[in-house]
């Protein structure tokens, strides 16, 4: 049971805290993504170098490490681009009357140079990897290349939650392609194939040849299955970048509030933020110091106020 356990708990661990170190990058002042990408570059080249090295060997410890080897590269992915060196020639919003395949072609183009980025790094993995004793880089990176082109395509359809304050200032631009939307045809798709893919992977682990390929497959599947707990994320009513406040508190910025990230509210006739306020004030009107008064005086003004109704006094 511990040798399928363990590696779920490691993808588990390792996808949580990554997404919070490239959060946390992301959301330091621009004058340092210089340095963080010269960091991720340097851990880009060697998660390439050393993959044919991890590939050729078919203990579990490899295994693990092959699984790390795609996931800094893949940080390196999105690193370049949320930081603006790798983007697209569209910079600009989509207009408004924009539609149809002249819409999603400006979207491509808002991302092009990233995604052909994304492809030539999964190409030579793959490559890199194919028929070796241990592909996990490879299967790691190409089901995370899988999922995020995914979620982006339902981004794009329409979800309810857009993650709007995920998207830094220099690429705001981007919300004007996404939807808000309660549900598209492509979301059930999407949720059905990568939880079939996860469940298809554990069942196979029972049938591997050997522990180390059991804890390949299982580190793939777990990693699909978080692909589709994230796509679920996006219709359900709840705020999932709680799991990575720390990152914002590190980076010195407030970290989201569920008004910025939950959908827009209606409110209904009658509640206090649609209530005229011409009306609440007549209703309840300010509270006023008033000079204390005595005996008579005092009676006959509190009499008065007995009796206000909607502004209009009658005295006794």
């Amino acid at each position: 049971m511990l040798d399928y356990l363990l590696p779920a708990i490691f993808v588990l661990l390792a996808w949580w805290l990554s997404t919070g170190v490239v959060l946390y990058l992301n959301r330091l002042p621009p004058s340092t993504y210089r340095f963080s990408l010269l960091g991720a570059t340097a851990l880009l080249g060697l998660a390439v170098y050393t993959v044919p090295v991890v590939a050729a060997q078919s203990g579990q410890p490899s295994v693990l490490l092959g699984f790390a080897q795609a996931l800094a590269i893949w940080a390196w992915c999105e690193m370049t681009h949320f930081m603006g060196f790798l983007t697209g020639p569209v910079k600009a919003p989509c207009p408004p009357a924009l539609a149809g395949m002249r819409r999603f072609l400006r979207a491509v183009g808002t991302s092009l140079h990233h995604e052909l980025s994304v492809v030539l790094c999964g190409v030579l993995l793959l490559l890199l990897t194919w028929d070796t004793v241990n592909p996990v880089a490879g299967w790691a990176f190409l089901a995370l290349w899988m999922l995020r082109w995914s979620a982006k395509l339902n981004l794009y359809l329409g979800v309810p939650n857009l993650h709007e304050d995920w998207i830094p200032a220099h690429l705001k631009h981007l919300t004007s392609y996404m939807r808000r939307r309660p549900m598209n045809i492509l979301f059930p798709v999407s949720v059905t194939l990568s939880s079939i893919g996860a469940a298809l992977l554990w069942a196979g682990t029972a049938h591997a040849p050997t522990p180390a390929t059991a804890t390949g497959m299982t580190l793939v599947a777990t990693l699909l299955a978080l692909g589709a707990l994230e796509h679920w994320f996006l219709v359900l009513p709840l705020r999932d970048s709680r799991l990575w406040d720390w990152a914002l508190r590190l980076a010195g910025r407030d970290a989201p509030s569920p008004e910025t990230t939950a959908g827009p509210v209606t409110a209904r006739p009658g509640d206090p933020a649609t209530r005229p306020a011409a009306l609440d004030s007549r209703r309840h009107p300010p509270a006023v110091a008033k000079p204390r008064q005595s005996g008579l005086s005092a009676r006959r003004a509190e009499g008065a106020r007995n009796c206000t109704v909607l502004g209009q006094t009658s005295a006794p």
